[in-house]
């Protein structure tokens, strides 16, 4: 929680992103790769405005022998509003080039229904802040539905973050909720 915070004050996310990819494209092709997994690589805001990322990314591809289709970039809804010119390219893009995109903690934001319908999405991660007490209160419990259905009705998929329990992972499977993460 403190971390993030100071890199973003510093201007250091970028090159921790670049790490990031690097590290997790280099680990992939020496091992979990065999398997066949997909990953997911959080980008952030800052690293949206970079203009270099997309040959980054391409570079790294290229070196890697890494498929696009294995990674799946995941992007805030804040961040994606605030770059949402340039965080369209680049979905639009890496898209192209086979990779997923997910737009991460939704919800928890400025949000904007409009922006689903904008940016080329495969995956929506329902916000945690919704999913962790949607056991104990009907209305948290009511939107991750309601979340879940818009999403499945757009043709996106959805992921609910903080699933910390069996009794939440078995009514996220009863909504219909594609994923878990937690």
């Amino acid at each position: 929680a403190a971390f993030i915070p100071a890199a973003e004050r510093y201007g250091l996310m970028g090159a921790i992103d670049r790490w990031v990819i690097e590290t997790a494209f280099r680990d992939y092709s020496h091992g979990v790769g065999q398997t066949g997994a997909q990953i997911a690589i959080n980008l952030s805001g800052n690293s949206l405005s970079d203009e270099s990322l997309l040959s980054f990314i391409e570079a790294r591809f290229a070196e890697y022998a890494f498929p696009p289709e294995r990674v799946c970039f995941e992007i805030t809804e804040i961040a994606a509003i605030q770059n949402l010119r340039r965080a369209l390219e680049l979905i639009v893009i890496l898209k192209k080039r086979g990779s997923q995109l997910a737009l991460d903690n939704f919800g928890n934001g400025p949000s904007s229904l409009h922006y689903l319908k904008t940016l080329p999405l495969d995956y929506l991660k329902i916000d945690g802040s919704f999913v962790k007490d949607m056991m104990e209160n009907a209305s948290d419990s009511a939107l991750v539905a309601a979340i879940n259905q818009m999403s499945h009705t757009l043709g996106i998929q959805t992921v609910a973050e903080y699933a910390h329990s069996r009794a939440i992972a078995e009514r996220l499977r009863e909504l219909g909720v594609d994923y878990a993460q937690g």
